[in-house]
């Protein structure tokens, strides 16, 4: 089945939400959403797929698959007790999914959400990264980059971003991916293995630009997800059972500038930090490539 015929499956999400135009979060939500299907129920915690009625408005649901509106701080937990639920129902196949975005994942949630990594609980877990608290004004959040403009950090956020998938993979769990709406056939690779493990735990990640948040035209939307990709802010690759392999290689990355500088939430960068922020793209980059060949090739694994 190619890739047209997948995305043809039903649309789980119905037409009509309120999401903002070019809002590329919708789009990976309905991508998401396709490849698992109608036997799966969603939890969206509240963030901006929280308030644009995915999750019910006036008695209605957004949704065509049960859905409901965990708080901030327990997504995990509560699909936690419903992949238990499910399992002594017999009901093993039905998917429990989170799609939660950075606050509700690397910030107010992340206690439950690695207590559940810890556990290996088998649900998949979809955080939306869009580097802030968006929906409430745009405050910086774990996720938020440094140097980065918020309406908390007016300055320039003073913290690195904080890496959470390298975090879930130090989990041990046996599905980890990075995802970005630029590369729909990566993404739905990914969807269809964390969909397809039995064997506990998967975290997708997925890196939303946000159009309102960061400051950029939406007509562009995808071109910056693109963009974040080619010049190595934001690699994709996977983690399958402890070994890493980047799923779409950048050999010749764009320069950082290309990716910032198009983006307001930047607009206070000078070519200082701007240098920096290379260096340390060049220095996770070149750790990804690391830990690939150790994990993938025995010999190395050992000498490292």
């Amino acid at each position: 089945m190619n890739i047209l015929e997948k995305l043809s499956a039903p649309d789980m999400i119905s037409p009509g939400i309120s999401a903002c135009v070019g809002c590329n979060v919708e789009l990976t939500l309905r991508t998401v959403m396709r490849i698992v299907g109608e036997n799966s129920v969603l939890a969206i915690p509240p963030g901006c797929m929280g308030g644009v009625g995915v999750v019910g408005w006036d008695k209605l649901s957004g949704a065509r698959v049960p859905v409901f509106f965990p708080l901030l701080t327990n997504t995990a937990s509560m699909l936690s007790g419903l992949r238990l639920a499910y399992d002594r129902q017999g009901k093993t196949d039905t998917h429990v999914v989170a799609f939660a975005g950075d606050g509700a994942s690397v910030d107010a949630g992340f206690q439950a959400l690695s207590g559940a990594a810890e556990r290996n609980d088998r649900i998949l877990y979809v955080c939306y990264d869009n580097e802030g608290y968006m929906n409430t004004g745009y405050q910086r959040s774990a996720a938020t980059p440094k140097g980065a403009w918020t309406s908390t950090t007016p300055h320039g956020k003073l913290q690195v971003k904080k890496d959470t998938p390298r975090i879930m993979a130090d989990h041990r769990i046996p599905y980890v991916a990075t995802c970005s709406p630029a590369y729909i056939a990566d993404l739905v690779a990914k969807v269809e293995k964390a969909k397809a493990n039995r064997d506990g735990f998967s975290y997708l990640h997925v890196l939303t630009p946000c159009v309102s948040g960061w400051g950029f035209p939406p007509e562009q939307s995808i071109e910056i997800c693109r963009a974040s990709v080619q010049t190595r802010y934001f690699p994709l690759y996977e983690v399958d059972h402890g070994q890493y392999r980047i799923t779409v290689d950048v050999p010749k990355p764009r320069p950082l500038k290309e990716y910032v500088g198009r983006l307001k939430k930047f607009r206070q960068t000078t070519d200082s930090d701007l240098a920096e922020m290379q260096t340390l793209v060049e220095r996770q980059w070149h750790e990804l490539i690391a830990l690939e060949r150790a994990t993938q090739d025995p010999e190395m694994a050992r000498a490292g």
